[in-house]
C-alpha cells in the first residue's frame, strides 16, 4: 500500500499519560472548533479519570491510535450500563490532522467488534449535531439516530444527539 496514516497506525490500550492526552485533545479541539469552555475539559477529565479507576478488563475497552509513534486519538467502550441501557461508546477523538485518513473508522470498528465479542446487546453514544464525519463512521457501523434535543452546555448552544446500535439478531 501507500504511506497513509492508516498504514502507519498502531492501536494500543492504556499507557501512562494517555488519560491526559485524551483530555487535552478533546479540550483543544472542542474549544477551537466549537467554542466549548472549561466546563467541557473538566467534565472530560473527571469522567475519564473515574472510568479508568473502575476499568474492568473484558467488560470495558480503551483503544488508542498511535501514528508515527505519537498519540493520534482514542475511543472507549464503557460497559457499566450494559445490562440496562447498553454499552456506551465514549471519548472518540482523533487529531484533526488525521481526519479523513481511515484512522477513525478503525477505532469505531474496533469498539463495535469488542461489543459483539463481549455479547453486549446494545451500544449507544451521545454526541451533537454538526460532527458529520463522526456521524458517517457511526452510521457505517449501523448506528441510528434515536433522540435529539437542544441544550445549553459547555458554554455553547448545541443539539445533543443519541445514536444506538442494537446487536442482537432481530433487533432494529
Amino acid at each position: 500500500m501507500g504511506n497513509t496514516a492508516r498504514d502507519r497506525l498502531r492501536v494500543t490500550g492504556y499507557y501512562p499519560g494517555v488519560v491526559g492526552k485524551i483530555t487535552e485533545l478533546h479540550a483543544v479541539y472542542y474549544h477551537d472548533v466549537w467554542g466549548f469552555d472549561i466546563s467541557f475539559e473538566t467534565q472530560v477529565g473527571r469522567e475519564l479519570s473515574e472510568f479508568m479507576a473502575r476499568f474492568r478488563q473484558g467488560k470495558d475497552g480503551l483503544w488508542v491510535a498511535v501514528v508515527d509513534e505519537r498519540f493520534a486519538g482514542s475511543i472507549v467502550i464503557d460497559g457499566g450500563l450494559a445490562s440496562t441501557q447498553g454499552a456506551r461508546l465514549r471519548w472518540f477523538i482523533l487529531d484533526p490532522r488525521l481526519h479523513g485518513q481511515g484512522v477513525g473508522g478503525v477505532l469505531v470498528a474496533n469498539a463495535v467488534d469488542f461489543c459483539k465479542r463481549v455479547g453486549y446487546p446494545r451500544v449507544f453514544l451521545w454526541t451533537f449535531r454538526g460532527l458529520e464525519a463522526a456521524r458517517t463512521l457511526y452510521e457505517r457501523q449501523g448506528f441510528t439516530l434515536r433522540e435529539e434535543h437542544p441544550v445549553h452546555q459547555w458554554g455553547a448552544e448545541i443539539v445533543e444527539q443519541m445514536f444506538a446500535l442494537d446487536l442482537l439478531a432481530g433487533d432494529s
